[in-house]
């Protein structure tokens, strides 16, 4: 499949960010615009390596804190410690949807705090509280050394103090994240990459565009509620820790090791930051269950009525199969994009050119939907679907099925208790 050229990066501008070195592409992969078509390839098996004694063991901390050696590039690299120490106010990082732990701030501390003072956030900083964000912060108030971690993108706050600040919700999607615009700010990058970057709104992220050069974002995944699917991602391309260590290495740029032959990636680095503490962060991630819908966002009888729809005339069930995490994926089945009517970007551009059904994970916190966002709300999934099946939902069906998603899957008592469990295990902060 060629791909049309508002795709793809200007050759130049394409040139300059490869040659910006090992810490933007970070592999010695050969760019390929569409991903050998070899049929369904088989996952890698999940990670499992022991942790050494010098590592945190415990999932939490991982998933919040730690960086994976990733400082090298957001530091060294694009700078963007210099840029947040003088350029980034507490109200412009909420203005790009940067999230803060109420919980890591004295009482009183934004009511006496300069929101329009980039010395604030450096405190803020300090204090760990910038969710997604660890930096090292001098005596001085100087930004030493900054990098991100996998709460930057999936975990948010319940706005409990303010807008964008509260307690964390660990795996949520961050859907007000404007990871693009953050990027953007470096002063090491081109006009040319910082348009690319800039185009990409709050919300979404592009993880092959360092790989390929498409310019082709999508909205960023829920990473709970991943008990008992057997395959993460849009496009089905690995279990939990595949991705982990993919978007560690590859996309957070952490000094690690990862290898996808298909994909023509061979990454190879010593001490390797990442591979170890892969199990106890796909535990973590596991024992993360999907929040119930907050109490009065949904017509309780007219999704006792959807749910009849979704499992009959909707036909939504033939894929999404409740007894299976509500994904097909369980049993071994991707979907090509002419299946269902979505766009084939995504999936031309990695391995199985296929899509994974989507496991149903509290629906009613992160519009838009399907995997480039084009469904603004439920209700436009619902459209899409019943006009590319002919299905001829009524309206008060389809009024019905959006309630019923809006419900939220029904959740296992297993998986309250394995999240008690995980949380009993997991209290360090």
């Amino acid at each position: 499949m060629t791909m049309p050229p508002s795709f793809r990066m200007t050759l130049r501008a394409r040139i300059y960010f490869v040659l910006i070195g090992v810490a933007l592409v970070a592999c010695t992969e050969q760019s390929r615009v569409t991903a050998p078509r070899d049929g369904l390839v088989a996952p890698p098996q999940d990670h499992v390596v022991g942790l050494p004694a010098d590592v945190p063991a415990r999932g939490r901390y991982i998933f919040r804190h730690w960086t994976f050696g990733d400082e090298q590039f957001w530091t060294d690299t694009l700078r963007l410690n210099e840029v947040v120490e003088t350029a980034v106010s507490p109200a412009t990082a909420l203005a790009v949807g940067l999230k803060v732990d109420a919980d890591r701030l004295p009482p009183g501390f934004l009511a006496s705090a300069d929101l329009t003072s980039p010395a604030t956030t450096v405190e803020l900083l300090r204090r760990g509280a910038v969710v997604g964000i660890e930096a090292q912060v001098t005596a001085g108030n100087h930004i030493k050394r900054l990098g991100i971690t996998c709460a930057l993108c999936h975990s948010t706050v319940n706005n409990s103090v303010t807008a964008g600040v509260g307690k964390r919700l660990d795996g949520l999607p961050n859907r007000d994240l404007n990871v693009g615009a953050i990027v953007a700010l470096s002063p090491a990058l081109p006009a040319a990459a910082k348009a690319v970057f800039n185009s990409w709104g709050p919300g979404k992220y592009d993880a092959e565009f360092n790989r390929d050069g498409i310019n082709s974002p999508v909205v960023l995944p829920p990473a709970l509620g991943l008990r008992g699917v057997a395959l993460e991602t849009y496009t089905g391309e690995g279990p939990v820790s595949y991705w982990n260590a993919y978007v560690a290495v590859t996309q957070m740029h952490g000094h690690g090791s990862f290898s996808d032959p298909v994909l023509d990636i061979n990454i190879q680095q010593t001490p390797d930051l990442v591979t170890p503490v892969l199990p106890a962060l796909r535990d973590y991630q596991l024992n993360l269950k999907t929040p119930p819908p907050p109490p009065g966002s949904f017509d309780p009888a007219a999704a006792e009525r959807g749910k009849v729809v979704f499992e009959t005339t909707g036909r939504c069930a033939s894929c999404h199969i409740p007894s299976l995490a509500f994904t097909d994926v369980n049993r071994g089945i991707l979907h090509a994009p002419s299946e269902t009517g979505v766009d084939p970007v995504r999936a031309s551009r990695l391995k199985n050119h296929m899509y994974r059904t989507t496991p149903l994970r509290a629906l009613w916190q992160h519009p838009p939907y399907f995997h480039d966002g084009s469904a603004t709300t439920l209700r436009d999934v619902v459209e899409h679907y019943d006009g590319f099946f002919g299905l001829h939902l009524s309206s008060q069906q389809k009024s019905d099925l959006v309630e019923y998603l809006k419900s939220g899957p029904p959740r296992r008592e297993t998986e309250d208790r394995d999240h008690r469990d995980g949380e009993d295990r997991d209290h360090e902060n």
